[in-house]
């Protein structure tokens, strides 16, 4: 890339999508700015779990990516110690009839053939793993790749150690091209900032960014709620969900939709999700969200039910419509790259998108094809 100003790249979003992108890119000897018109983690990832799971994705380009990103946060970890605390704990998923066993088994066996780790765990044994779970459940699949990092310390991190130019409170108001529809940077509400190549790295809102440089992304919020309990010993040790969450996590549906998801921390409190819908950028606390969560926790560890919730908090995950993430060059603006999307998978597959951009951004050839995540893939589609 030749370098026509200061600035080599400017991501706008300092979420850990962002923040993994101003890290590849400035690994790869990129001069980076950052923008953000809140701080740090301020959207999507400071109202994440922090998971990164390739237990809950069909065999597909989302899996592969999902795999290649496993092997990526592993480094991060050890580069970044425990800053980012990353924890390796691995997940169970778990059905309470031999029905949802079935099911399992099949989504299991096609995940091994992408290369993803998995055993099944009999009921009678699943004690061994979670002593705390309800007893009578069917049996369940544990899935050691599965792991989790502090995704606000994650971006902090990630930001930290690219050495990026970091502009905080500041919105991105225009993308500026040239007369051959090239990007030539954004301007901002505190001036302008010059660059052949602008990261869209802006969550739900990126496909407001988008529109900005004349492109349709079609990115809608899907509302979840989280639970937080009181610092607990730590009476869940792995990532543990039901086998309905798989379904939800690749429904379109706008509706309501809640499962157990249930994670002990490092520092104590227990998490407790998840929930979906399409609400737009509603926030009202929903009583009957935060009900429906406990229950379904509850059921799953009946040890919770006396365990008090200190807090909720909930957060939009950037949905497009066939849930695969909009990642690396729009060929309708030169310079232009998007990095958002991601639904609730984010934190997970930052590192990757980061790395796979910054393979573009530098003129070498990306890990992974990135052709199903093009961003002009919807154009022409039925709205």
């Amino acid at each position: 890339m030749s370098k026509r100003s200061p600035h080599d790249v400017v991501v706008v979003g300092a979420g850990v999508v962002g923040a993994a992108c101003a890290y590849y890119a400035a690994q790869a000897g990129l001069a980076v700015t950052v923008v953000d018109r809140g701080p740090v983690a301020g959207g999507t990832t400071g109202a994440g779990e922090g998971n990164l799971l390739v237990s809950d994705k069909e065999p597909g380009p989302e899996l592969d990516l999902a795999l290649f990103s496993t092997g990526l946060w592993r480094t991060i970890a050890e580069q970044l110690g425990e800053r980012v605390e990353y924890e390796p704990k691995g997940g169970l998923v778990v059905a309470a009839a031999e029905a949802g066993m079935t099911a399992l088994r099949a989504f299991a066996a096609e995940q091994t053939k992408a290369g993803v780790v998995s055993a099944e765990i009999p009921g009678d044994r699943l004690a061994e793993l979670e002593p705390h779970l309800a007893p009578g459940l069917a049996g369940g699949f544990h899935y050691p790749q599965d792991a989790q990092v502090q995704p606000a310390l994650a971006a902090a991190h990630l930001l930290r150690a690219s050495g990026a130019s970091i502009r905080l409170g500041e919105t991105v108001t225009a993308i500026r091209t040239g007369p051959s529809g090239e990007v030539l940077g954004v301007t901002t509400d505190r001036g302008r900032i010059d660059a052949p190549a602008v990261i869209n790295a802006a969550g739900t809102w990126g496909g407001e960014l988008a529109a900005l440089a004349g492109v349709t992304l079609p990115v809608l919020p899907r509302r979840g709620f989280v639970l937080v309990t009181e610092p607990l010993p730590r009476i869940v040790r792995h990532k543990v969900y039901a086998a309905d969450y798989v379904a939800d996590v690749a429904s379109g549906s706008a509706a309501l939709q809640t499962s157990a998801v249930v994670e002990g921390t490092p520092a104590g409190p227990v998490l407790i999700g998840a929930s979906r819908e399409r609400v737009g950028f509603d926030r009202t606390l929903s009583v009957e969200v935060l009900q429906r969560l406990a229950a379904n926790a509850a059921a799953l560890f009946p040890v919770l039910r006396t365990v008090a919730v200190q807090r909720a908090y909930r957060g939009f995950r950037p949905y497009l419509p066939d849930h695969l993430p909009a990642i690396g060059a729009d060929p309708r603006v030169p310079g232009l790259f998007h990095a958002c999307g991601h639904e609730g998978a984010g934190i997970g597959l930052a590192p990757a998108t980061g790395l796979l951009i910054a393979r573009q951004l530098t003129g070498e050839r990306p890990e992974l094809d990135l052709t199903p995540f093009r961003a002009d893939r919807f154009d022409g589609a039925a709205a």
